[in-house]
């Protein structure tokens, strides 16, 4: 007996499986009662039971389970990854078959069939329950796993989230409409790089950063390390160590100089990422007026010096971590970084506007001059000095939220401030990203499976955002 119970509510959908397939009963249903808030007369009392016993759901960190709450399509589209998992472990199954999926499928796509009986049971009130959040993500694919991380915790502390890639947005967008109140918050600023697009100023008068706080470090293991990459091969023969070389040795200017018009060229930023704007304006400071840089779609670029390097060819271009990038351009393997002799300051060589936040010299939010501990066999300039000097500060990557909002959520501040991802993991989530999960279904379900392996780390961060509230 199949019986599928949905209703749409705020947006989202309910879905609550009661005994999928009734032949489903090979593991036995614990008899005692798991979660509070199901107890045992409840209509879907042996379905949960089932379900957490399988280990398709585990419920919410704080004991409850939550059986009226709307579950929204992602999350139902993870809950049958689980079951998959779990039970369907042959090719084939007797016990649920093709037909089954599709009907559930297209009930879950619908919102469609009737409501749910049975009483409501009581359930523990949540700190963001009844109040809707607006967030953003980044418009570069290496922001999409973080977004989705974050969207997942703050809809356990009871929140109903956008889903990020409703509003992918650049930097200059982003700050513009969280300064304006129509987003909330989102998990993909990089600063100091960052800073210069909130001196806008608004209608009112106000700067675009007076309506906005940084709320939390995205990552523990420090910041986002950003540079220049080489291909090896050609660094090995002609002794490139350094960006300088390309603008001031000619037989070398003439190795990168692809259209014969005298200027070394190198693959930059994306416009409109601020990278772009930072590349030309160290450009001007070292008044390299025989390099150029090529501004165009970055996936593009990139895929054109993956070829060039594995063909053993002279390229340079600028790249971040974490990424998948860093795993197809290695590092010591085909790559080197590339060093520069003096790094940009704060002087502002292009007079734009915020442009003195370009400083590469320190560490964020310090005086501490940034030397960064990199081995000689991946940034050959290191052989000759005590550090290697990228040019680049590696970037703080935080959060940015509306002031306003941020002060009328202290759950969500608390939250933010208690999250820090893991380079690597972030790395290694982007590595299949690009290597083909990368529909909103697929990132949301790589974040949901994050959250599960880190489950005892994910618990405090919510226990202390709970606190908070």
């Amino acid at each position: 007996m199949k019986k599928w119970f949905l209703h749409r509510r705020r947006g989202a959908v309910t879905v609550l499986v009661v005994g999928v397939v009734g032949a489903l009963t090979a593991t036995a249903v614990a008899q005692s009662q798991r979660f509070p808030d199901v107890p045992p007369d409840h209509y879907a009392f042996e379905a949960v039971e089932w379900a957490a016993e399988v280990g398709v759901t585990a419920g919410y960190t704080d004991g409850t389970f939550r059986p009226e709450q709307p579950l929204s399509k992602r999350h139902a589209v993870v809950f049958m990854e689980r079951y998959y998992d779990q039970i369907l472990q042959a090719e084939e199954s007797d016990n649920f078959t093709r037909g089954d999926m599709m009907v559930l499928l297209k009930a879950i796509n619908d919102g469609t069939a009737r409501d749910s009986t049975g009483p409501s049971t009581g359930t523990t009130t949540l700190p963001g329950e009844g109040i809707s959040v607006t967030m953003a993500r980044a418009d570069w694919q290496s922001g999409y796993f973080q977004a989705a991380v974050y969207q997942l915790l703050l809809e356990r502390l009871g929140y109903d989230v956008s889903e990020p890639a409703e509003r992918q947005l650049g930097p200059s967008l982003a700050y513009l409409a969280m300064a304006q109140g129509e987003v909330d918050f989102w998990a993909n600023s990089w600063y100091p790089g960052h800073h210069s697009w909130q001196a806008q100023e608004l209608p009112d008068g106000s700067i675009v950063g007076d309506h906005l706080m940084k709320a939390g470090a995205v990552f523990r293991d420090g910041g986002a390390v950003q540079g220049l990459l080489i291909t090896k091969s050609v660094a090995d023969e002609y002794g490139i160590t350094h960006l300088d070389q390309l603008h001031d040795d000619p037989e070398i200017r003439a190795l990168f100089d692809g259209d014969g018009d005298g200027l070394a060229e190198f693959f930059g930023c994306q416009e409109t990422w601020t990278c772009d704007d930072m590349m030309e304006s160290m450009i001007a400071f070292n008044e390299w007026w025989h390099l150029e840089q090529i501004i165009a779609g970055y996936d593009a670029m990139f895929a054109e010096v993956v070829a060039k390097v594995e063909a053993g060819e002279p390229a340079v271009i600028y790249t971040w971590t974490p990424s998948a990038y860093i795993t197809q351009l290695r590092p010591g393997d085909n790559v080197y970084w590339l060093a520069m002799e003096n790094v940009l300051d704060d002087s502002n060589p292009l007079g734009l506007e915020g442009g003195e936040a370009f400083d590469q010299r320190h560490w964020a939010g310090t005086t501490d001059p940034v030397e960064l501990d990199i081995p000689a066999e991946q940034c050959p300039a290191r052989a000759n000095a005590d550090f290697c000097q990228l040019g680049w500060v590696p970037a703080d990557v935080q959060v940015t939220a509306n002031k306003d909002w941020l002060a009328a959520n202290p759950a969500a501040a608390e939250l933010f401030r208690q999250v820090k991802l893991s380079v690597v993991d972030v790395s290694v989530m982007n590595v299949e990203i690009q290597g083909g999960k990368n529909s909103d279904a697929e990132i949301a379900l790589l974040a949901a499976r994050w959250i599960a392996e880190n489950r005892a780390t994910v618990d405090e961060w919510i226990a202390a955002a709970l606190a908070a509230a």
